[in-house]
């Protein structure tokens, strides 16, 4: 059978490998330590053993958080003064929250984050302690509150110093399975690293956070988590489409915690300054605690280290894009050296099919556009290896480079992978490539809905497809089935199913439906919610969080509500703004 006309191979989802260089400073000076602020330790967290039986605690009395594990190998600001200016020789300046003056208003917790990260149990939200702890109105025993100094390359320029600006990290936790969780407020207030922003967060930014990291880990996505969003009456002024037009909004904080909070950034600022002692110390650091099968006794330590940042940062996109979802803002300074999701900001899932999708109203040149995300990665891991080579000799920059050249060959690998699973193939195919990029293309000229096209490939019967009979409640696939190519790629699919060896239907479409989600954050789903909260009704936004915890599976309230079905007309004129 002929291949019809204007087929791209894989669209513009397959990235285009372009190499730019990019000179640093020469190595200046040496960074000193600052090892005397810590007058609190986490010994119960230390001492405990992590045992897995261990009563998660309804009450602060016997729970603590340590900043000595950070500020005891990892240099602090010595000016103690929380005023905004450049930083050096450093790693973190110590900053404290600013408390809302207003009263404060619990909108949603996470139990899986409460209970199964912070051993607390879920009882612990009605508590005062609570409220003050994920507000910022006061620290439990152990913590320092640190803002992490970095920097980053916004939009392909280096942007100098950049920051915690409204983050403050309140410590360490060791849970009883022994892991280590970073646990930081969003929206807490300013800190030395503000520039000329307020230190807040507006509830409509935080509402998305909060519901956005917790979909993408039920979704399988290596990402941040939430564990609580509040709300105040506290006034904070937001431009939200950068237009003029500047509205009074409600400031809200989120609870976020991560196994770190390091980014690519954090690197390039050291580099950048000439604070090569210092961006050792801080590699080793984050080698120790993150990378254990890197050998810290190893000449080549930091090679290993690039190789696997490569690796995981490939798969990271390639799972992005296996959901439909675009990160929106991709600097350096949004790219975790642990390859997770972090700093959700004006991020969006497509809707309609659409490798030019971008849901950043201010990313006027594109740049962001979800069918470059794997450029972009490359891009940024390129910034990554150029803040790397004063720590480099010549043959390690070699390697390096090969290894960066290898990174496309990862993301595709994985890509194909995950689309090769989302259609319910198994094993490989040579035809595999041309079956996934014409899907893509029948979903580009028909502008039908990524995520329920492929969940409704995943309930529909082969004897359907082979009668090209398909239900009303299949509408993204009638959107698909207008295309005047459908059916011969129903043809070459069919054809391919069947040489999936021992399968049947019925698990074909159970294994689909394991990977291909029935529910995603919609953008008109956030707003619903939002315009609900800013009344008080946090009823939509506890209805999501519950829905999105289960995006595999059929749910009534999400079907009553509508979650499954084409987006109302007006959600069609909803934008996102960076402004948070």
């Amino acid at each position: 059978m002929s291949r019809p006309h204007g087929v791209p191979w894989l669209l513009t989802w397959v990235v285009l490998i372009c190499q730019a260089g990019c000179c640093l400073l020469d190595s200046i000076g040496a960074a000193e330590s600052f090892h005397h602020v810590h007058p609190f330790s986490n010994k119960s967290n230390l001492d405990q053993g992590y045992c897995e039986r261990k009563r998660k605690a309804n009450s602060f009395s016997t729970w603590s958080l340590s900043s000595e594990s950070l500020i005891a190998m990892l240099p602090v600001d010595t000016i103690p003064e929380n005023s905004i200016r450049k930083v050096r020789d450093c790693i973190f300046s110590v900053a404290y929250p600013t408390p809302f003056i207003s009263r404060v208003l619990l909108v949603a917790v996470s139990k899986d984050v409460l209970e199964g990260i912070l051993d607390l149990d879920v009882s612990v939200k009605e508590t005062d302690d609570f409220l003050q702890l994920v507000s910022g109105g006061k620290v439990v025993l152990g913590s320092i509150p640190l803002a992490h100094r970095y920097g980053g390359h916004q939009f392909g320029s280096w942007a100098g110093q950049l920051g915690d600006g409204r983050a403050h990290l309140l410590g360490v936790y060791t849970n009883r399975y022994g892991e280590r969780w970073e646990l930081q407020l969003k929206g807490s207030g300013k800190t030395p690293y503000s520039r000329n922003g307020d230190g807040r967060a507006v509830l409509r930014s935080s509402v998305r956070e909060f519901l956005c990291s917790e979909a993408m880990h039920y979704l399988g996505i290596p990402t941040s988590r939430a564990a609580s969003l509040v709300v105040s009456n506290d006034d904070v002024w937001r431009d939200q489409f950068y237009n003029g037009s500047v509205k009074k909004e409600r400031g809200a904080i989120v609870l976020r915690v991560a196994q770190s909070w390091f980014r690519i950034g954090s690197l390039e600022i050291l580099a950048h300054s000439g604070e090569l002692d210092l961006q050792r110390t801080l590699l080793d650091f984050v080698i120790r605690e993150h990378f254990p099968s890197v050998n810290m006794n190893d000449s080549n330590r930091y090679l290993d280290f690039f190789s696997r940042v490569v690796l995981e940062t490939a798969n990271l996109i390639a799972l992005w894009m296996s959901v439909g979802f675009a990160h929106g803002v991709c600097n350096t300074d949004n790219f975790s050296l642990l390859s997770i999701t972090i700093d959700y900001g004006p991020f969006g899932f497509m809707e309609s099919y659409d490798p030019n999708f971008v849901p950043n109203t201010s990313d006027d040149e594109r740049r962001y556009k979800i069918g470059n995300q794997a450029n972009v990665g490359m891009f940024n891991l390129n910034k990554l290896l150029q803040a790397l080579k004063p720590v480099l000799d010549r043959r390690q920059k070699q390697l390096a480079f090969q290894i960066l050249e290898g990174y496309s060959k990862h993301y595709y690998r994985r890509f194909t992978e995950l689309f090769r699973a989302k259609l319910g193939l198994l094993g490989e195919s040579e035809d595999d490539n041309y079956l996934i990029a014409f899907l893509l293309k029948l979903m580009e000229d028909t502008k039908a809905d990524f995520t329920m096209a492929f969940r409704h490939l995943s309930e529909i019967t082969q004897d359907q497809l082979k009668e090209l009979r398909i239900p009303q409640e299949f509408w993204a696939l009638q959107d698909l089935a207008k295309h005047k190519f459908f059916s011969d790629w129903i043809t070459i699919y069919l054809l391919r199913l069947g040489r999936n060896m021992g399968d049947s239907d019925s698990t074909r479409r159970k294994r689909m439906t394991a990977v291909n989600p029935r529910y995603i954050l919609r953008n008109w789903m956030a707003e619903s919610a939002i315009q609900k909260a800013k009344m008080n009704d946090f009823s939509e936004v506890h209805l999501l969080q519950e829905v999105l915890q289960h995006p595999f599976q059929r749910q009534a309230a999400a079907e009553k509500a509508g979650y499954s079905l084409r987006p109302p007309s007006w959600a069609k004129d909803l934008k996102v703004s960076c402004s948070s």
